[in-house]
Parts: structure tokens; sequence; C-alpha cells
């Protein structure tokens, strides 16, 4: 069974991108950058928020994954301006429990946190790779969303982590659910 990857950016705060969406300060060179390229060959499939992918759009990127089958969730984009990329609104655990149950390669969920806590919460996420970049944004956009919907208490585990030069540490988690009561 192919497993679904939150694999993120984020500051040591905690955020994975500045309230405009930018993400200006993370470390765009070193090692780090190497290897997430080849993570990527790990994956067929990749998940994005609607925000997430229109900080491709805006710059003209409408296929920011053109060796994956992409997804866009959202409930206000109503089509997408690339054939390559799917607009799903609706029955997003439907979509993802049967992309689970393909043969395959695993997953990509590279975001948004508003995304990522609704996953969460329905026990879809199995692994969570977080990039750690050594700064801070006091504000921004969380890894997980807050509000109405506040991610449940969930215990990981880790499973590996990469120490880079440059300050940026790469962690693996591994998700525990607890069972169904």
């Amino acid at each position: 069974m192919r497993k679904l990857k939150y694999y993120i950016a984020s500051t040591i705060d905690g955020f994975i991108a500045h309230e405009d969406g930018s993400f200006d300060g993370f470390l765009m060179e070193g090692d780090h950058v190497s290897d997430y390229l080849t993570a990527l060959q790990q994956f067929d499939t990749v998940l994005m928020g609607r925000k997430t992918y229109e900080v491709g759009v805006k710059e003209g990127v409408t296929n920011p994954y053109p060796h994956m089958q992409q997804f866009v969730i959202s409930r206000t984009l109503q089509t997408s301006p690339d054939e390559a990329v799917t607009v799903v609104a609706d029955e997003l655990n439907d979509l993802v429990r049967n992309l689970k149950a393909e043969s395959g390669q695993d997953i990509y969920l590279c975001g948004g946190g508003e995304l990522a806590t609704t996953l969460l919460a329905a026990k879809q996420i199995d692994e969570i790779i977080l990039k750690v970049n050594p700064v801070l944004f006091g504000t921004g956009i969380p890894l997980f969303a807050g509000g109405q919907n506040p991610v449940p208490t969930t215990r990981l585990q880790l499973s590996d982590h990469n120490i880079y030069s440059n300050g940026l540490v790469l962690l693996f988690y591994t998700v525990l659910y607890e069972p169904a009561s």
C-alpha cells in the first residue's frame, strides 16, 4: 500500500511561509537541495492545496511536477489552468484512500497547512518529513492550521534525520495513530 508523506519546509518556529505565501528566508542552496530533488523520485502523485499551487501559478508555473499525477484540493478553484493538474473539491478522504490502494509509488503532500490538518485528522498522513530551516519568521502560515479544526494530538516516531552543514535539519517521522476505540 502506498504512503502519503507530508514533505514540507518549515522555520524553527513552525511556519511554512510568510503570511503572504512567500518563503524568502528558507535555504535555497546546499546539499539538502539535491537530496530533496532525489527524494522527489520516490513519488508519482502529488497533492497540494490551492494556496500552495497558486504560489507557482503566480510565477507562470502551472505544471509544477510534470513527472507526477497532480491534484489540487480546492473548494474555490473551479478549473485547472493546466490539463495535467486535476482540481478536486469534494471527497478528499475517498480520493486519498483510492490513491493509496492503487499500485505505484508514494504520494507527496507538499502543502499546505490547512490540507495537512484535514488529512492528519482523518488519519491519512503516514509520514511527516520536515525540512527545518534555521530561521524564525515570527508569524506566517503554520505547518498545521489551527482555528476551528485544530490538529489532533498525534504521536510521532523519529525514524531518521540528517543535519546539514548549513544548519538545515531534515527530520523523518512515522505518524502513530491511536487505534479506534
